[in-house]
C-alpha cells in the first residue's frame, strides 16, 4: 500500500518511546529497564525517553542512574504540557510511542506497533490495554468488569485513541498540524481530543491487538468510587471535545442540544438498567448502570461549558505532598 501523504519514507524509521511520568519512582524502577529492553530488541534505531512533570523534578537523578534513558523535566503543569514536550523532544526521530508509567509492555510489543505501522504507514498505531490489581478488588468491581478494554481485530481503524499505547508517526502529525490543548492539561482529555482531530484532518489510526501493554491498578484505584469519577470525567472531556471540533455559532449550539440529549438518555437508561439489576440480583448491571448513569452526568454538565463543572483529573495536590494521580 501506498505510504500516507507526509508519512515517514526512512527504510528502518527511528522510533523515541516516551513514558510521562509524576511522582512514581517504583514504577520508573520497572517499566523502563523494560523499555530499555525492548529497544535494544528493535531492529532499528530506538530510544527511551523520560518526561518528568514533576515541578521538583524528582525522577533525575533515578533515571540518570538507568542505562539507556533520556530524561528531561517538563516544569509547567498538566499532562498535555508533558505530551507536547515529548512530541518536541522527539527531534529528527521518525516515530513516536506513548506508553503511561504505570504500565508495562509485553514480550514483543514494540515489535508488533512497528510491523503494523510498517503494512499501511498509518498516522498512528493503537494497541490494547489489560488491567492487574495490587490487590484482588472488591465483588463490585468485578462483577461490573469496570476495567474491561476494548478488543479489536488487527488493523481496524478506528477513530478514538487514549496515548497509553500509541504509535505516532511524527512526519504526519507535524503536516496535519497537531498537538495536545493544554486547556485539557488538568482535566485529562487531551489525547481524546488529539486523536479526534487526528482523524477529523485525514489521519488514519490503526488496531494492532498483539501489541498489549498490561496497566497495573493501585489498590487506590480499584474502587466504586474511582471507577464513577472516571465515569464522570470520561462524559465531560466527552462533551468538552464535541463543542470544540463543533466549532462557534450554530454547529456549537447543535452540539449542545445533542450532547444534552445523549446525556439524558444515559441517565435515564442507565436508572432503568439499575433497577432492573437490583430485581434480578445483578450486581454487574447494577455497576454497569452506575458507570452510565455517571457518564452521562458528565456529558451534561461538560456540555454546558461552565468552568466550575469540569472535572480535573490531574489537579495537583498540596505542595509536599506525593500523588499517585499522575501525568500518565
Amino acid at each position: 500500500m501506498t505510504p500516507a501523504p507526509g508519512a515517514s519514507s526512512t527504510p528502518d524509521p527511528a522510533v523515541v518511546i516516551a513514558v510521562l511520568t509524576y511522582r512514581r519512582p517504583q514504577d520508573l524502577a520497572e517499566i523502563v529497564p523494560m523499555l530499555v529492553g525492548q529497544a535494544h530488541a528493535a531492529n532499528r534505531p530506538t530510544s527511551v525517553l523520560v518526561v518528568d512533570n514533576d515541578p521538583a523534578g524528582g525522577a533525575g537523578d533515578q533515571v540518570r542512574a538507568m542505562h539507556g534513558a533520556r530524561y528531561v523535566h517538563e516544569e509547567r503543569p498538566g499532562i498535555s504540557a508533558a505530551r507536547n514536550r515529548a512530541l518536541r523532544e522527539v527531534g529528527e526521530s521518525d516515530l513516536l510511542v506513548f506508553i503511561d508509567d504505570d504500565e508495562r509492555p509485553h514480550t514483543g510489543w514494540l515489535d508488533h506497533l512497528l510491523a503494523v505501522y510498517e503494512r499501511s504507514h498509518p498516522c498512528a498505531v493503537v494497541g490494547p490495554v489489560v488491567s492487574s490489581f495490587a490487590q484482588r478488588p472488591s465483588r463490585w468491581i468485578m462483577h461490573g468488569r469496570v476495567f474491561d478494554r476494548r478488543r479489536l481485530d488487527t488493523g481496524t481503524e478506528v477513530t478514538i485513541s487514549a496515548t497509553n499505547n500509541l504509535l505516532l508517526d511524527m512526519a504526519q502529525v507535524r503536516a496535519l498540524g497537531l498537538t495536545f490543548d493544554e486547556r485539557f492539561g488538568i482535566t485529562g482529555g487531551s489525547d481524546t481530543l488529539f486523536s479526534a482531530q487526528l482523524h477529523a484532518r485525514g489521519g488514519r489510526t490503526v488496531w494492532c491487538q498483539e501489541a498489549v501493554v498490561t496497566d497495573v491498578v493501585p489498590a487506590e484505584r480499584a474502587t466504586r468510587e474511582w471507577v464513577l469519577r472516571r465515569a464522570y470525567r470520561a462524559g465531560n472531556v466527552w462533551s468538552r471535545v464535541q463543542l470544540l471540533n463543533a466549532g462557534p455559532g450554530l454547529g456549537r449550539v447543535r452540539a449542545r442540544g445533542a450532547l444534552a440529549l445523549h446525556g439524558l438518555a444515559r441517565i435515564t437508561g442507565g436508572s432503568m438498567r439499575w433497577v432492573g439489576g437490583l430485581i434480578t440480583g445483578s450486581l454487574g448491571a447494577r455497576a454497569r448502570a452506575m458507570r452510565t448513569m455517571m457518564r452521562g452526568a458528565g456529558m451534561l454538565t461538560g456540555m454546558t461549558g461552565v468552568a466550575g463543572l469540569v472535572y480535573s483529573e490531574y489537579r495537583r495536590p498540596a505542595p509536599g505532598r506525593a500523588t499517585r494521580t499522575a501525568a500518565s
